[in-house]
């Protein structure tokens, strides 16, 4: 508590008086929204973005919104409340700031002086036009207040100077009651960030409401204050959906205070995660230990400053206060008893933990009296995952495999299906130098035929020669070195048609695309097997399946969709030419670091050198499109002596992975994944996407 900064009493309703507590009505009503059927949308931290609130209304056809926190409770004098670093994470998060002004205003060299001097309230919030009017809200918005908000406009609302239409803020002393699809849906909400040593302390607040400096947070007294206005309005007909910032699933006292409120429901905020979480204790907890260990921890953080406060808050609470404490401190103890009967909370309370506003959204359905639950969100980019390289680990030369193109570097080896499946490669010198061109010895590969095997090679009176276990031996370690510094996946995307079939310039350039280089020693291990046709066996759709993989362009590079399970190139990726060598912190401090959004950098190896020294040449990873964009601003800035190019990444397809050839067929990849990536956020590729050296700005 703060006694200096706080009226004697500590009342929340707008004409606040001494002991005894004045009987002031619950502020309460019930809205109808829609009497047999409704959308209710519900978001977390649309940052200032208010506008954004009718488009997403519009989208998901919604009556009304329910938002959990940091709504963007700013005004022009807000700026002069709030201290410098949170200043500067409202700078780094607010979605009002274009990419290119915010790396700008984050730039390591930039003082949070300068910051303030450039930042004004319309790159923070849209607040104040929806004050003015200028901004109307097209259906209901309920919302509590977040982290980082204006405690002074806060306590505006709660005094009834600022009332804004559709606008409801729900705080301890304030709820609303949505009649809705055969749902009476009672709002009861919190809001602040839970911090356990500043439970007791007010801040600028001067009620119940804390906060300074641009932030909020939750105190003791306001947690009784809405268990009070629970207990007023308590109706058994009801259905309650607890709205705070904090998340029960974390904050053992949210989880406390949602069975204190007999919550139904919690919507709370994320921690910025890419999916909305959907939980009730039961499903996530083994037992009701696991359950009551997390509301244990929240009582003994608790306690621990309650122990050290106790006796100064004590001396200065008046009546009324003391009321409110006591509802507080009977939510600390409210730990289910192990022992004891079933708490119904454990199994009958379900929980929402919403991502940001920019990721998804949760949207709850309510018609005939049911709730139910549809949820969007933008996720994680797995695609990267489609080419991944499984492990280094060389699969054992002599185990049977699957015949499918993409999943092994070996064909299938059972009966006669080594037969057919080599035939297809071994007779283009060119692409003889891939793992499995040894594998066309066929027999070899079962353990058992070998010591059956005579010395000599025979003829078996079908066409194919039963190899030497010598030969068998020569095999077997070429395929081992050759699986070593070849991807098997590459391997099985070599051309398995035959040689007579490759006549046409554009099959043959498609080999020369997919064979690597150089193959000088392959043809003679290759020249045995070619006899061994294995025209008859049936089951020759290696080839096709390989067929039905080509990109559909018909260009005369006939180049293959990409089948290395080299890990893709990271989408918001840029490649950077540098004047001289340098540094991993020189190319970081170049483009401005982890505030740029600066998430990894990778040189380039000169493969050529005994030594691998770095080459000039980098790949600059950012954590979005939009920083991305801003890092290709660089491009023809001075780096030292020297002018430094930055152009977007693309991916090459079918490359070598030893270096292969510059320039030429193979050196210009379509970048398919890329692509689509920068398609997605607005970028465009330029026709000069390749490096001035010959070497195509790819991965």
């Amino acid at each position: 508590m703060n006694p200096s900064s706080r009226p004697a009493s500590s009342s929340t309703r707008p004409a606040a008086s001494p002991n005894p507590r004045p009987q002031v009505q619950v502020n309460t009503h019930t809205k109808v929204l829609d009497t047999t059927h409704g959308r209710i949308l519900c978001i977390a931290d649309i940052r200032g973005r208010l506008s954004g609130l009718n488009d997403l209304a519009r989208e998901a056809n919604a009556k009304a919104i329910i938002h959990t926190g940091d709504f963007g409770f700013f005004e022009n004098n807000s700026l002069d409340r709030i201290n410098d670093r949170t200043l500067r994470h409202l700078t780094m998060y607010s979605p009002l700031i274009p990419s290119t002004q915010r790396t700008h205003l984050l730039a390591p060299e930039n003082t949070p002086q300068a910051i303030r001097a450039t930042v004004d309230i319309s790159l923070l919030s849209e607040f104040p036009l929806l004050l003015s009017g200028q901004l109307k809200l097209s259906v209901p918005v309920f919302t509590v207040w977040g982290a980082c908000e204006d405690v002074v406009i806060l306590e505006k609302f709660r005094a009834g100077i600022y009332n804004i239409d559709n606008l409801h803020v729900l705080d301890e002393a304030t709820t609303r009651c949505l009649d809705v699809g055969g749902v009476k849906l009672r709002l009861l909400g919190l809001g602040g960030a839970v911090v356990p040593h500043k439970m007791f302390d007010n801040g600028d607040g001067s009620a119940t409401i804390a906060g300074g400096q641009g932030t909020m947070w939750t105190t003791a007294l306001q947690i009784g204050e809405l268990v009070d206005t629970a207990q007023r309005v308590f109706d058994p007909t009801e259905t309650r959906l607890l709205v705070t910032h904090a998340s029960p699933g974390r904050e053992g006292i949210i989880a406390q205070l949602a069975l204190v409120l007999k919550a139904d429901l919690t919507i709370s905020a994320g921690l910025h995660f890419r999916y909305t979480s959907s939980y009730n204790e039961f499903s996530v907890q083994s037992d009701l230990d696991g359950f009551r260990h997390k509301l244990i921890a929240g009582k003994e953080a608790f306690d621990k400053v309650w122990d050290s406060v106790k006796q100064q808050v004590e001396t200065v609470i008046d009546e009324h206060q003391r009321v409110l404490l006591d509802k507080a401190l009977s939510v600390i103890e409210r730990v289910p008893n192990a022992q004891g009967p079933e708490e119904p909370s454990w199994k009958n309370c379900w929980n929402w933990n919403l991502c940001d506003a920019a990721f998804g959204s949760l949207v709850l359905d309510v018609k005939d009296g049911r709730i139910s639950e549809e949820s969007k969100s933008q996720g994680f980019n797995y695609a990267y995952r489609r080419t991944a390289t499984p492990s280094n680990v060389a699969p054992t030369p002599n185990s049977t495999t699957s015949s499918l193109p993409n999943a092994t570097s070996h064909p299938p080896t059972k009966g006669s299906t080594p037969i057919q499946a080599e035939k297809p490669l071994s007779p283009h010198p060119k692409e003889v130098k891939s793992p499995i061109a040894p594998v066309a010895s066929g027999k070899e590969t079962p353990k058992e035929p070998s010591p059956s095997t005579p010395a000599p090679p025979k003829s078996n009176g079908s066409g194919t020669s039963a190899p030497s276990s010598d030969k068998a031996e020569r095999d077997k370690q070429k395929r081992k070195e050759k699986k070593d510094r070849k991807d098997r996946e590459r391997a099985e995307g070599k051309n398995e048609t035959k040689e007579k079939e490759v006549s046409t310039p554009e099959d043959k350039a498609e080999l020369a695309v997919t064979a690597p280089s150089p193959a000088p020693a392959a043809p003679s291990s290759a020249a045995a097997p070619e006899p061994k046709s294995g025209k008859a066996t049936p089951e020759v759709p290696v080839t096709d399946a390989r067929e039905g993989m080509k990109s559909p362009t018909t260009d005369s590079t006939g180049t293959r969709t990409p089948t290395s399970k080299r890990p893709q190139r990271h989408p918001w990726t840029l490649f950077v030419k540098l004047p001289q060598q340098s540094t991993d912190a020189d190319v970081r401090t170049f483009f401005g670091g982890e505030a740029a959004g600066v998430t990894k950098v990778t040189f380039l190896l000169n493969r050529g050198s005994p030594h691998l020294r770095a080459r000039p040449f980098v790949y600059v990873e950012f954590g979005d499109a939009e920083t991305m964009k801003a890092g290709l601003e660089k491009h023809n800035e001075k780096m030292g002596d020297g002018i430094v190019s930055v152009q977007i990444a693309m991916d090459r397809e079918e490359r070598s992975d030893r270096g292969g050839a510059r320039g030429g067929p193979r050196g210009r990849g379509r970048g398919g994944f890329a692509a689509r990536g920068f398609a997605a956020a607005g970028l465009t590729r330029s026709t000069n996407g390749e490096a001035r050296d010959g070497t195509a700005a790819t991965a």
